[in-house]
């Protein structure tokens, strides 16, 4: 019996080891929210495996409809003027798989010389310990999920981005443009663009930022509250306004707002409890410590009684707005006026 391979505890840093190394494996899956990070990795493979005759060595299939024997076709052909072949397969639900055991027998033998990639993008990755396809895959080959990176190294990112457009930009500031752009490299990286474009000075501001991102729905939703606190109704107004010329759908707004509203009061009862952001942070499994400082931050605006009526609040315009005949725009605006109405002092 062949000895059972180790195990990396980190199935990325082992990819990254494997490029630097030269050493790529024959069988990889690419999945989790991160896109930007999966293309690049496919990306940095294929310009290992395949420094030239791609026509020849590279091949990329769609999974819907894929038939095991055509997969198997182009896995047996030797590669052209080049050590490797790379075939990569989008969204083939490999556990779901109607040929099972010829899918089996393939992924039991692969050529040393291919270099096979399973890529799901519109279909989640479930793997399923039950049948005997998961031992074959967990010994052959690398499950990889790319996820949301860490805080930290997503500010290294935006900054090395920014001055490769010749532009700096501050930690702080790039914290600002991670929380409002949702914290995906794949939704970053068209704001950074952007903003490079815009700004004609060395430096990036906040107000920059500001002046030419699109914010994803829970920073414009956070703004809001952020409006309604500064007793600035006039504000939150046009913030909800210009949700609703974005096209959102109400009942996304409201379940954001709900959220936010929930995380308030957490963030309220952490204060009165003495806790810090790191409590805030491990509850609601926030991807960094700056989102929970604004909600501390938010939260010190506002007193108990204030964050529990809101919540109350946003739960029966819930409920309205799923049983009633209310116009989804006025509902909104009536609760908007009654989360502003009330003392709400904080301290």
């Amino acid at each position: 019996m062949a000895a059972r391979k180790k195990r990396d505890p980190s199935a990325l840093n082992k990819l990254k080891r494997d490029l630097k190394e030269g050493n790529l494996g024959q069988l990889y899956i690419f999945y989790g929210e991160e896109v930007y990070l999966r293309d690049y990795y496919l990306g940095e493979i294929k310009k290992q495996l395949i420094p030239e005759m791609e026509a020849f060595n590279y091949h990329r299939f769609e999974g819907k409809g894929l038939a095991v024997r055509d997969l198997s076709a182009a896995m047996d052909s030797l590669p052209v003027q080049n050590n490797r072949t790379m075939l990569v397969v989008d969204d083939y639900d490999l556990y779901k798989s109607g040929e099972r055991a010829e899918l089996l027998a393939l992924l039991s033998d692969i050529p040393p010389y291919c270099c096979l990639i399973f890529v799901y993008d519109t279909i989640s990755y479930q793997p399923d310990a039950r049948t005997k396809l998961f031992p074959v895959i967990r010994d052959k080959g690398e499950a990889i999920s790319f996820i949301r990176q860490a805080q930290g190294d997503l500010v290294k990112w935006v900054l090395r981005r920014f001055s490769a457009l010749g532009h700096d930009i501050g930690p702080k500031e790039a914290e600002y443009l991670i929380f409002i752009g949702g914290g995906l490299m794949t939704g970053l990286i068209s704001e950074i663009e952007k903003i490079g474009a815009y700004v004609s000075g060395p430096t990036i501001t906040k107000e920059d930022i500001d002046a030419v991102a699109d914010p994803v729905l829970d920073a414009v939703v956070f703004q809001m509250t952020d409006a309604v606190a500064k007793d600035d109704m006039s504000g939150a107004a046009s913030i909800l306004g210009r949700l609703m010329r974005m096209q959102q759908p109400p009942i996304m707004i409201l379940a954001v707002l709900g959220k936010q509203m929930r995380q308030l009061y957490s963030a309220r009862l952490a204060l009165e409890a003495g806790k810090d952001e790191t409590y805030l942070q491990n509850i609601w499994k926030l991807q960094s410590s700056y989102p929970a400082r604004l909600l501390l931050q938010g939260a010190r605006r506002f007193d108990l009684p204030w964050c529990r009526r809101a919540v109350i609040l946003c739960e029966k315009a819930d409920l309205e707005l799923k049983r009633s005949g209310m116009p989804e725009k006025t509902l909104l605006a009536t609760l908007l006026m009654q989360l502003a109405a009330g003392p709400r002092k904080g301290t």
